[in-house]
This record gives structure tokens, C-alpha cells and sequence, in this order.
């Protein structure tokens, strides 16, 4: 079983990277996924700024294992792939200054009305341009499970991987769960194109997000044999109290619902719960 290497949003523990870096120090982490640094999206960070927080990071003894980008969440019908496209093309670049492997992803929101068979071929070109634009950086795109959008369950995530075979997956337990996917069907389908798990557990019921082991996604069954079958990456998402970010990453309807009992008083205090419910998963 390979030793795991843990790492987190911690930009759910505070929007300022030099906070960011002491919750990943006090949780003893390997490092982050990076989504928002000091009130912007990575994304849309100066290449200089981002030289500046690799610098942070890499002085505390940390790296950066994958972007937490938005690149996919745009609307298949109404927003401008084109101009999108370019966001990831400057993402590519964030990415290399920060010396990160991964770009997380996704397949795009299609109309909550519309099957969404018919937007398929239109995804698929979509992804075949974002994968030939990642080509001979160095960078792997790795596209998330997300309700709403197109690899939503276990089957459409499956198709994009068989046929973009230039992206990885991620596998996030609470995501499937929040679209009515059973998470064991999910990861015996998956599971050999997976490249990192997100840590973050859901109910069915109301699809409130939990600590990791307390809900219903299965997450110590699928760490484990995840760590068995050779992997070690994990990546942990609290969304265990709203943070200022969270309500500009969801769209409107498919906001992630939070159980009561698991709202903390601080960012701190539910950020360092949700690694320490990973711990514990690890130390059974």
C-alpha cells in the first residue's frame, strides 16, 4: 500500500494564502489543490503573483499537486467556449509557474430540462480542443464528477474518459452521491482511470455534505482500496460550513446543502475536522 499523499482546498480554511499555509502545516499535509489565493480565483492570477505563491509554498515545504479550476463550468448553450478555451490556455500557463501536474475540470452545465444525450458530440468536441490545447505542457487535465454537468454519474464520466483518453479522472464521493449515483457501482467502473480522489462524503437524502466516513459515498471502502490498487494522491474538500467562495463555484439550484451538526464556528475549525476525518480513515 503506498504511503498517502494528502492534500486539500484550503482555501475553505482562509482566502489568504499565507493562512492557506499554515492550516496545511497545522494538519501536516503535503501540499494543496489551489483554488482561490488572496480573493481571486486562480485562474485568473498574474503569472507574477503566481511566481509569488509558489515561492510561499514552496518555502513552507509544500507544492501544489492540482489547479482547482472552473474550466468546464460554463453553460454548453449560452457562454463562449472560444473565449473559455483561452482561460485554460492561461490556466496551462498558472500551472506551470506554480509547477502543478493537474488541472481539475469539468463537462460543462447542460439545461436541467434537456436530455442530456443530445449535447454529447458537442461535449466531447469540447474536451478533444481543452485536451489538444493541454498537449506537451506537462499539465494532465483531470475531469471531476459535478452535478449538473455532463459526466455527472458513473456512465458519461466513463464515456469522456474512453473517449478523450488524454484526461484522468477524479473521483468525488459526496458529487456522485448529490446526482443519486451509488459510489461502489461508480468506482468498480472508474476506478482504473482515476488518478486522485476528492475527500468528501454526502447524504442521499438531501444531499447534505458530512466529514468524510459519515455519510453515504463510501469513502472509507473506496480510499482504501484506492491506496491497495497503488494510488496515494487524495485531495480534501471540507464544504463542511460555507466559505465565501463556495457560492460562486455552484449554480444557482445546485448549491451543496450542509448538515447542521457539522457546521463549525470557524473556517479553521472545519477545515482541521474534515482532514482529521481522513486521518481517521487511514488509521482504522
Amino acid at each position: 500500500m503506498n504511503n498517502p499523499q494528502i492534500y486539500a482546498f484550503a482555501d475553505e480554511a482562509s482566502s489568504l494564502i499565507d493562512e492557506q499555509i499554515k492550516a496545511m502545516l497545522r494538519n501536516h499535509l503535503q501540499g494543496l489543490e489551489i483554488r482561490n489565493v488572496d480573493g481571486q480565483n486562480i485562474s485568473a492570477i498574474p503569472l507574477e503573483k503566481a511566481k509569488e505563491v509558489y515561492q510561499k509554498i514552496s518555502d513552507a515545504g509544500l507544492r501544489v499537486w492540482s489547479i482547482g479550476s472552473p474550466i468546464g463550468k460554463i453553460d454548453i448553450e449560452q457562454d463562449d467556449f472560444v473565449q473559455h478555451l483561452d482561460v485554460l490556455k492561461r490556466t496551462i500557463d498558472i500551472a506551470r509557474e506554480l509547477k502543478s501536474e493537474n488541472i481539475r475540470m469539468f463537462s460543462f452545465y447542460l439545461p436541467m430540462e434537456k436530455d442530456p444525450t443530445l449535447f454529447k458530440n458537442e461535449v466531447m468536441d469540447r474536451l478533444h480542443q481543452m485536451a489538444e490545447a493541454a498537449k506537451g505542457s506537462g499539465v494532465t487535465l483531470c475531469h471531476e464528477n459535478e452535478k449538473g454537468i455532463y459526466g455527472d454519474n458513473a456512465a458519461r464520466c466513463n464515456e469522456i474518459l474512453a473517449e478523450v483518453p488524454e484526461l484522468a479522472g477524479v473521483f468525488d464521493p459526496a458529487n456522485f452521491v448529490q446526482c443519486g449515483q451509488d459510489t461502489l457501482e461508480a468506482w468498480k467502473l472508474l476506478q482504473d482511470r482515476i488518478k486522485y480522489l476528492h475527500i468528501k462524503d454526502a447524504m442521499f437524502a438531501d444531499g447534505s455534505v458530512v466529514p468524510a466516513g459519515k455519510g453515504e459515498g463510501n469513502v472509507p471502502f473506496i480510499v482504501k482500496d484506492y491506496l491497495a490498487k497503488g494510488g496515494c494522491h487524495m485531495t480534501v474538500e471540507p464544504h463542511l460550513k460555507v466559505f465565501s467562495g463556495l457560492k460562486a463555484l455552484e449554480r444557482k439550484g445546485e448549491e451543496s446543502k450542509l448538515e447542521s451538526k457539522y457546521v463549525f464556528e470557524t473556517n479553521d475549525e472545519a477545515f482541521d475536522a474534515a482532514c482529521a476525518a481522513l486521518r481517521a480513515i487511514l488509521a482504522e
